[in-house]
């Protein structure tokens, strides 16, 4: 087997042999040999985000005359190439890792530093100004800010409309409602599916509410919050440079010391993500059991036939979506309690579980995002109402008697419920 070519790279414990065709450093190779746990990886989106930070950081540090402009250059070029993803290859540290993410934060030093065609020190030049305390908790921000809004929020929205739309298709449709999986009194298929309008509406209120104190970044905190070795207009000219990159209007904490000790952001970011996924469900669940059958089922609504359903049954049609979804609703759950119970053990002047929040918080979004655009794409579209399966259910049901209680009374309109219950007759029996 052909022995790997190595270099040998320094920090202040030593030489560490690192792959000749990797650009990161001593402080990353550590990394890799004492956190390989599991294969989970740092999401690529933090990655993009530290790369801005140090592009904004470099350049408020020529113009404050703290870093020479060709190192400023050298630190901004790299940083262009991450955040074109260019250099994905380059960064292989695992979720679990330090509390802080410190490795992550000289994971990109690192590689700025060695891919830079001049000298640069990954401390003293990529990090000046900056601490893994106050950058790490920024990625996190600037990654979940920007993920909802390019991702989350309009996938939210096209399925929304889908519904909306589904809803106006339907408006004309009488059927039989239900409580308790039992019939109730009639409706339109149209009121049934205006519900999960309404729902997703309240759910992008909710998401749009939680991201609002997310657009505030600890940059400039350094150390615990306290600032230390970072120039007093730092932060707020690393904000404007953020912000114009992303044009997201990101601005400078006013208490940086809360958000590099405590994440009560993300638990209520969170939640709202989980009630989504509750209202994901209930829509998934309803559609799932509406289109049963689809003889022997409700069979009210017809699914898109995307796939065979079954490898033993033929012509089997599957709710598929449905169950992709239902599944992708779980994790969410899943994910908001591991969150909840990582914001919670902020300890002192640091929160020690920033990597495992943001992976949980990413995927919860990117799952729920793909799982929103194949839901509309693939089943909402394409369904159809059986009018025919629809009728038949409201003809027989029971509970048409509601509406002559004021005419007759409760306890009549019980008697002749349970006279056609007992000899199989409703409304259109002759």
């Amino acid at each position: 087997m052909k022995q790997q070519k190595t270099r040998l790279e320094k920090d202040s414990f030593g030489s560490v042999k690192v792959p000749a065709n990797k650009h990161w450093g001593a402080q990353t190779q550590r990394a890799l040999k004492h956190f390989m746990v599991g294969e989970e990886k740092m999401p690529g989106e933090v990655i993009t985000a530290y790369a801005m930070i140090k592009k904004a950081a470099a350049l408020t540090n020529a113009e404050l005359n703290l870093l020479p402009k060709n190192k400023a250059q050298a630190i901004v070029k790299v940083a262009n190439e991450i955040i074109k993803g260019n250099l994905s290859d380059h960064f292989t540290l695992h979720v679990w890792q330090t509390g802080s993410g410190t490795q992550t934060n000289m994971n990109v030093n690192e590689v700025i530093a060695n891919r830079a065609k001049i000298k640069l020190h990954p401390n003293d030049d990529v990090n000046k100004g900056q601490s893994s305390n106050d950058t790490f908790p920024t990625a996190m921000h600037m990654a979940t800010i920007q993920t909802l809004t390019c991702s989350l929020l309009p996938s939210i929205k096209l399925m929304r409309d889908a519904l909306a739309k589904k809803q106006q298709e339907f408006k004309n449709i009488k059927k039989i409602g239900r409580t308790h999986l039992q019939d109730a009194v009639p409706m339109t298929l149209g009121e049934e599916f205006s519900a999960f309008v309404a729902q997703l509406d309240a759910d992008i209120k909710r998401i749009k509410s939680a991201m609002t104190d997310l657009y505030f970044l600890p940059i400039g905190g350094t150390a615990i919050g306290t600032g230390l070795n970072a120039h007093p207009e730092f932060a707020k000219r690393v904000c404007k440079k953020i912000t114009e990159f992303t044009k997201l209007p990101f601005k400078p904490a006013k208490n940086k010391f809360a958000l590099i000790a405590a994440h009560d952001d993300f638990v209520f970011l969170s939640g709202a993500l989980k009630t989504l996924a509750a209202t994901l469900m209930k829509i998934a669940n309803d559609i799932r059991w509406l289109a049963s059958g689809p003889r022997c089922g409700l069979g009210e609504l017809i699914l898109p036939a995307n796939e065979p359903g079954s490898s033993i049954m033929p012509g089997k049609v599957n709710p598929t979506q449905c169950e992709a979804m239902t599944m992708v609703c779980a994790q969410v759950m899943g994910n908001d309690a591991t969150i909840s119970f990582a914001c919670s053990q902020g300890n002192f002047q640091l929160n020690t579980f920033k990597p495992v929040i943001i992976y949980n918080l990413l995927q919860s979004v990117r799952l729920l995002s793909g799982a929103n655009e194949n839901f509309t794409k693939f089943l909402v579209k394409g369904l159809r109402a059986n009018k025919k399966k629809i009728a038949e259910h409201l003809d027989n049901s029971l509970m048409l008697i509601t509406e002559l209680v004021p005419q007759i009374g409760y306890d009549e309109a019980a008697k002749i419920v349970a006279s056609a219950q007992k000899n199989n007759t409703s409304q259109t029996a002759k």
